[in-house]
């Protein structure tokens, strides 16, 4: 009787850790897509872009920060052809 009381006991244990490891079937965890916007445009990590931001125009790169992506300036202004 006491074995029984045991393993009942030990599942009942058990139990809340194995739940807490499951996720429900057909929900799969999915990857964060990362990337910056200019103007309502999309542009993917690593990307340039002109910017302009208070009147002042540059060359700025789309990267992660803490994971947050941002813009980085890379030139003091834009390139021009």
């Amino acid at each position: 009787m006491r074995t029984i009381l045991f393993l009942v006991f030990a599942v009942l244990l058990a139990l809340p850790a194995y739940a807490a490891n499951q996720t429900p079937k057909g929900l799969k965890k999915k990857a964060v897509d990362c990337y910056c916007t200019n103007r309502g445009v999309r542009f993917e990590l690593g990307e340039f872009a002109c910017l302009r931001v208070d009147g002042r125009r540059f060359l700025a790169k789309c990267e992660m920060s803490l994971n947050n992506p941002m813009w980085r300036e890379k030139e003091p202004s834009c390139p021009t052809s």
